[in-house]
């Protein structure tokens, strides 16, 4: 079937990576998976400062556990976020029941506008702990870097998931490009109508049948 509801360019298709690679919201969710990367791999390295005179760490954002942790965490939750839907983009494309695709790019929809939040709320929250901090607390600067890589690249990925939740519009029903229409019929003597769906035609159908019937 050439063409298919909710993106689905060949339903039921094979996978062809050359097709996958060039998908905007594709190269997104790659760079958004860098990006997770970059913010709790930063945080995990040289997020926690160990001085002399204290026995255990601490958080480089203003000493408080909470901002490191939320950034660790929401960076491996996207990171496995990100994995899960290209993973569904691959096999997206063997999808044959409309209803399923629909799931799928609805999904997509909701679960990026979410992980756009969540980045939005974790980019305030460690550039405002950042902003707080106490020179004393960190007298060599160790750290600091890395800690300014995980709040902008925190700022960076608001804008990549909030893309991928913009491309997921297109791959909507008014995406259906290619999908085959239904074949109309014409009664004797009549010129066809505009193109109509399966539930018009049904209708169409049970109205003529009723119109014979009382011929």
């Amino acid at each position: 079937m050439e063409g298919g509801a909710y993106g689905a360019g060949k339903a039921g298709g094979a996978f062809d990576p050359h097709t996958l690679v060039r998908q905007p919201h594709t190269v997104l969710r790659v760079v958004s998976w860098v990006f997770s990367i970059v913010v709790f791999g930063s945080i995990v390295n040289e997020g926690y400062l160990n001085r002399p005179s204290e026995g255990e760490e601490f958080c480089i954002y203003n000493r408080n556990p909470n901002a490191c942790s939320y950034g660790v965490a929401v960076g491996v939750l996207a990171f496995l976020t990100c994995l899960l839907y290209l993973a569904l983009d691959i096999y997206f494309p063997q999808i044959s029941s409309v209803k399923d695709r629909k799931k799928a790019v609805l999904s997509d929809i909701g679960v990026s506008a979410f992980w756009a939040f969540l980045w939005f709320v974790g980019f305030c929250f460690l550039a405002n702990q950042w902003q707080v901090s106490k020179p004393k607390d960190n007298p060599l600067n160790e750290g600091t870097d890395a800690a300014r890589a995980a709040i902008a690249f925190s700022f960076f990925s608001i804008f990549t998931w909030a893309g991928q939740e913009e491309q997921g519009h297109p791959r909507g029903p008014q995406a259906q490009e290619g999908t085959p229409e239904l074949e109309t019929t014409q009664l004797p003597g009549k010129k066809p109508g505009p193109e109509i769906g399966q539930g018009s035609r049904e209708e169409w159908v049970i109205g003529h049948q009723d119109f014979w019937g009382r011929s």
